[in-house]
Formats: C-alpha cells, sequence, structure tokens
C-alpha cells in the first residue's frame, strides 16, 4: 500500500483545541484521532481549509430530524471555517446500500432518485449555509469509469477484507444470497473520498465500514488518508429505538411548526439532554449552565421548551416558534387552536365514529371507537363516552388528543 503520511508536526494551539473539542461534541468515534488534530493544525498555520465530506443516497424523498445530526456537525465545522461537501450520491443510490440489511436492497429508478435529490438539497439548506456549501453528485465521476477503470478499482480490496463487514459474514454463514454487485457499493463510495480529495468523512455508526473504505482507497491512489467521524442515531420520541418513520417515532423538517413543537415537548426530561447535544446549536458550556439550573430546581419545561423553539425555529421561522409555543399552551388548556382543519359532512344525524373517520381524525371506526373507549375524544370541548352517540345538523369543535383538531359542519 503506498500510504501517504503527514510527517512535519504542526503546532496544536488553543484555536486547534477549541476545533477539536467542536468536533468530539456528541461524536460517537474520530478515526484517528491524532492524525485529525494534525491536519487541524496544518489548516491554522496555512491558512487552508479542510475539506469535509457527508454522502446521503436519496432513498427516501425526505429527511427527519435524526438524519440531521450529521449536518448539524457539518454546519459547527463550516462554522469554523471549512469547506463542507454536501455529496449526493445519485450513481451509489443505484447499486443499493447494503449496510445493517439481510437482504439485497432495491436499487431505485433514475426518476426516483431525480426527484428524492432535489428534495434532499432543499432540506439540508435549512441547515447548512448554501452560500458556503459545495454540493456535488458522485455521478459526475462514477458515470465516467470505463470497465477497465472499474477491474482497476476492485483489486484495490480483497473478498475476504469484504467479508469481514458484519452484514455480508452473517448473510453468508445464513445462505442469503449476496449479490456481486452489492461489493460495489463501499468501493464506490470510498471512491468518492479519491475523488473529492476529502480530509474527514462523515456518517452515522452503520457507516464505519464505507467511511473505512474511503481512507484505504485514498491511500491506495497515492493521496493523504480522511480521517473518520461517526455520529450516533438519533433516539426517536419513545427514547428506545432509533428515530425512524417505520417506527413513528420522528419528526419530519418539513411538518408544520406546531406538529414539531410539540412532538420536541412530548420526549422525556432525561432524553432532551441528549437532543441538546446532538441537536442544538448552543455551546456545550451554555448547555451544562442550563442543566446546573435545572439541578437546582428550575423547572426542566423550561429547557425543552427553548429546545423545542430552536428546533422549530430552525425549519420554519423565530415568528413560528413563538406561535407553536402559544399553541401548545392554548391545547394544553384545553383551548382550541385559531386555526384548525374545516370539514363539510353529509348524512346527518352521523355516528362519531363516521365523523372521526370522515374528517380525518381516525385511520377507521374501530380505531375511532377505540379512542372513544380511551376517554380521547371530545366534541366541543365535552369528553364523549357514548361509542353510539349521532351528531344532529350544525358546526362542531371535534378533537381527538391533544393535538388533533377539525371544525366539522355537518349537513
Amino acid at each position: 500500500m503506498n500510504q501517504a503520511v503527514v510527517t512535519k508536526q504542526w503546532p496544536v494551539t488553543d484555536g486547534v483545541r477549541k476545533a477539536m473539542a467542536v468536533t468530539l461534541r456528541g461524536a460517537e468515534e474520530l478515526i484517528p484521532r491524532d492524525e485529525w488534530e494534525q491536519k487541524l493544525a496544518k489548516s491554522e498555520a496555512t491558512g487552508v481549509p479542510l475539506r469535509i465530506k457527508l454522502g446521503l443516497d436519496p432513498t427516501a424523498p425526505d429527511i427527519h430530524v435524526g438524519h440531521t445530526v450529521v449536518l448539524n456537525k457539518m454546519r459547527q465545522l463550516q462554522d469554523l471555517g471549512h469547506q463542507v461537501i454536501f455529496l449526493i450520491g445519485d450513481f451509489t443510490s443505484m447499486i443499493g446500500d447494503p449496510s445493517g440489511r439481510n437482504t439485497t436492497r432495491p436499487p431505485l429508478t433514475a426518476e426516483q432518485i431525480k426527484l428524492n435529490a432535489e428534495t434532499y438539497r432543499a432540506q439540508a439548506d435549512k441547515i447548512l449555509d448554501p452560500s458556503r456549501t459545495e454540493l456535488r453528485y458522485n455521478s459526475e465521476w462514477s458515470d465516467r469509469l470505463s470497465s477497465r477503470d472499474m477491474i482497476q478499482l476492485t483489486a484495490k480490496y480483497t473478498v475476504a477484507r469484504m467479508m469481514e463487514r458484519n452484514d455480508f459474514h452473517e448473510r453468508f454463514k445464513a445462505g442469503t444470497p449476496i449479490s456481486i454487485h452489492e461489493f460495489l457499493y463501499p468501493l464506490m463510495q470510498g471512491y468518492d473520498s479519491v475523488a473529492l480529495k476529502s480530509d474527514l468523512e462523515l456518517g452515522g455508526t452503520d457507516q464505519k465500514f464505507n467511511l473505512l473504505m474511503g481512507r484505504h482507497l485514498q491511500a491506495e491512489y497515492g493521496q493523504e488518508p480522511q480521517c473518520i467521524l461517526t455520529m450516533p442515531l438519533l433516539e426517536g420520541l419513545d427514547g428506545i429505538d432509533k428515530m425512524s418513520k417505520s417506527k413513528n417515532n420522528y419528526i419530519g423538517i418539513t411538518e408544520d411548526a406546531n406538529t414539531m413543537f410539540a412532538k420536541v415537548m412530548s420526549i422525556s426530561d432525561t432524553l432532551m439532554w441528549r437532543w441538546y447535544t446532538l441537536l442544538s446549536f448552543r455551546s456545550e458550556d451554555e448547555i451544562a449552565a442550563l442543566k446546573r439550573e435545572i439541578d437546582g430546581g428550575r423547572n426542566p419545561r423550561d429547557a425543552k421548551v427553548a429546545l423545542a423553539k430552536e428546533i422549530t425555529a430552525r425549519f420554519h421561522s423565530p415568528a413560528a416558534a413563538d406561535g407553536a409555543e402559544q399553541d401548545f399552551v392554548n391545547r394544553s388548556k384545553g383551548g382550541v387552536p385559531d386555526e384548525i382543519p374545516k370539514v363539510a359532512l353529509s348524512g346527518a344525524p352521523l355516528g362519531i365514529a363516521q365523523v372521526l373517520k370522515q374528517a380525518n381524525l381516525a385511520p377507521s371506526t374501530s380505531e375511532a371507537n377505540r379512542l372513544i373507549d380511551g376517554g380521547g375524544v371530545r366534541v366541543d370541548s365535552a369528553v364523549v363516552s357514548d361509542k353510539g352517540l349521532k351528531l344532529a345538523a350544525g358546526t362542531y369543535v371535534v378533537q381527538v388528543g391533544k393535538r388533533k383538531f377539525a371544525r366539522v359542519t355537518l349537513r
């Protein structure tokens, strides 16, 4: 292996130590730490910003707050003056990332990738400074690789090393098919680092193998190897499982301000501090001071409100965050929000379960009846306990739980 090594020792100043603290905040692992410290020191001494890469495959049309953990770290490093590269994996999406999979991931169509990529870019701009972000697509260089180039690339890694990867190893032991094209995924992701000459690559803990591949291939191609920074997977609203749409414990960054604020307020007081570390742009000193105030007797709700407003303002506006706070207060007091959906229904008198279903307040009449049994349904602020209730013609404010409302006009 032809690995380039930084031999000159650059002075570690207070500025470098501060940058190291920013790098390590909330991080899972930095590989190797001493090399990154020297990269930071060299950058400070020479005035040349480091190239920091984050690659995301546009496999879904939107991003939730859990995805923003690595984007937040990118923004922190961007604010230190470094060049961040937001890489959209339009080429690698056609292969399908096997990370954490026990089956072959179905590849996306070119049209799906294009639509999702446009959405990813718009959503990433809510966190990164677009004017200082290098936006790239890995099809730029991957589409140009010839058959000869691909053979030369695959020659730089062994099957034995590839099979050390947990998901491949487990699938092989279980007799689950592994397609040859899946071996190409980590190689192509690693080649992205060669093409971009990155100094640091970020990713979730589940991406460690792929990130290390980039470091390996850079050395094989005679470049100074990148360092690796893995970020933890954010726990969702339940505080147990990682944030996921399939678990319904997520906050989508395109959700309306009121819903976003209320969802943050629903997390536990313990989980709140983990979210502060991974999602807030407050300094660690500010967070520590706030925690001391809570430990000293201040209401934890105050800290949660501050976090909810910060996250809501980031994806909407400060004014929207203020409005969401007021909406949350009104709801907690049993009040009705100023703006609720208006629904016109026919068929009066109509059973309450049908009203809930047709007003999109419950997915089915059976679920509507379950909500009534649980005391979660109100009509004009009065709790409904009779599943046989029928509403005559008129206009009603119908509420399910704390957050779902509709002004129903029944004819």
